[in-house]
């Protein structure tokens, strides 16, 4: 376990003021902080305490709580107290608090810094703690939950033990083929789970775009004509005016974008400016940055005024694209060739459209209960420890082969956090009694 000189305090809570405001300390100062400020404590409990400033002054009255290391978040004795949320308590106590000598103010992600040098949390843990802090829908949530509770991490360290074990066989049988307790050739059973474990990662890694989904949101962007009702609808989604509405054509030249939530999955709408030929040099680089816009979109809705169609020209291809009728409500219900129609200044036909988004949404995440790689670093790494091992079935000599190996054991150990070149050692040693 790290052993740090400095105690650190930081508040815990949101933002001030609230009803209840939690200022966290952890380090070897822990204990002499807490039971000087609040007195004699039982540890693990709950217990209501009258707070005391080093002047005898009272600070505050609430609760302390102090969790003896090693069986607390950062592994270090951690102390909370909850104090009532105003900024002037708030103040007070870390004030009072960093005026102990080796106590100071934490740095951003200090804490949970600390849990992951002290082996409470992994590097994919770590990163989902993050994503759970800054989760902003249900489904950022259950993923950021799940990775948390590890079911990133031990498919990660699963592969890694299967490489280290066919690591351990092969050079089992390099260095001592002649003992009787090492089987004579593992080539088969080896090299049979090593190609399977290939296949696996290269489909793992293919769910990094839902993954991407999930975290970032499901980007939908708005293109038609000048005047189609492109920023209408985005207001209309928005539920508020978040763009200029007129009759004059290029008002919008550049991308504006708002977050919905959507059946528990973030959504990006995008709104552009109206494509056309005949346009101004400004307006002409919106109508560029919304072609380019469109073209990296998860899905386009294509505008076009049913009272008055436009032409716009070249859209993307390759891309999923719904064509949306406007302005409904002065031609009735007639859809025509359009896949909706909609009136953004009734509201018709845009709960309809808003299902038809989460549905699309719902359909590029895939299944609730799919592992997926949550980081670019993520993908990277498996990338390269999936060339090692196809790298590896490619070769003829042992020893290169089991060299290519321990690379990519390497890499899947990076993703976690956990590289320890004894591991395989320690295999060796418990299943075939080597020295005996």
């Amino acid at each position: 376990m790290a052993t740090s000189k400095d105690s650190i305090v930081a508040l815990s809570s949101g933002r001030l003021p609230a009803g209840i405001a939690v200022l966290r300390i952890s380090g070897p100062k822990t204990r002499f902080v807490v039971e000087t400020i609040a007195g004699g404590i039982k540890d693990r409990f709950a217990t209501l305490r009258k707070l005391m400033a080093p002047d005898g002054s009272v600070i505050d009255h609430g609760l302390v709580v102090f969790f003896p290391g090693p069986s607390s978040f950062t592994g270090e004795d951690v102390g909370e107290f909850h104090v009532h949320g105003s900024r002037a308590v708030a103040a007070k106590m870390l004030e009072t608090l960093t005026g102990f000598a080796g106590v100071r103010h934490a740095e951003p992600g200090e804490f949970t810094r600390r849990a992951f040098l002290n082996g409470k949390l992994n590097l994919v843990e770590t990163e989902a703690l993050a994503d759970l802090v800054n989760a902003e829908t249900e489904a950022q949530r259950r993923f950021a939950v799940r990775n948390a509770e590890g079911a990133q991490s031990e498919l990660y360290s699963g592969w890694r033990r299967r490489l280290i074990h066919a690591r351990a066989m092969i050079e089992a049988e390099i260095d001592f083929g002649d003992e009787e307790d090492v089987p004579g050739s593992v080539s088969k059973a080896v090299w049979t789970d090593v190609a399977a474990m290939a296949d696996e990662i290269d489909r793992h890694i293919q769910g990094f775009k839902a993954a991407e989904v999930i975290r970032d949101g499901f980007e939908v962007v708005i293109l038609g004509a000048p005047n189609a009702g492109k920023s209408s609808l985005f207001n209309a989604l928005a539920q508020r005016e978040a763009a200029i509405v007129t009759d004059e054509p290029g008002t919008t030249r550049d991308l504006l974008e708002v977050a919905l939530d959507l059946h528990g999955m973030r959504v990006r709408v995008v709104d552009t400016a109206g494509l056309r030929e005949a346009a101004g040099k400004v307006e002409t680089i919106g109508i560029e940055r919304a072609r380019a816009k469109a073209g990296g979109a998860d899905l386009v809705l294509l505008l076009e005024d049913m009272v008055d169609p436009q032409p716009v020209g070249a859209v993307p291809t390759g891309v999923p694209l719904l064509r949306i009728g406007t302005k409904a409500d002065l031609l009735g219900a007639r859809r025509g060739a359009h896949d909706l129609a909609i009136s953004s200044k009734e509201g018709t036909g845009i709960s309809e459209l808003l299902d038809e988004i989460a549905g699309r949404a719902a359909a590029a995440v895939g299944g609730a209960g799919d592992i997926l790689p949550s980081r670019l670093r993520h993908v990277e790494m498996l990338e390269e420890a999936k060339d090692f091992i196809l790298v590896a079935l490619a070769g003829q000599s042992l020893e290169l082969r089991a060299e290519e190996l321990r690379v990519a054991t390497d890499r899947l150990g990076r993703i976690i956090g956990a590289v320890d070149v004894e591991d395989m050692l320690d295999v060796i040693f418990s299943q075939f009694c080597i020295g005996k």
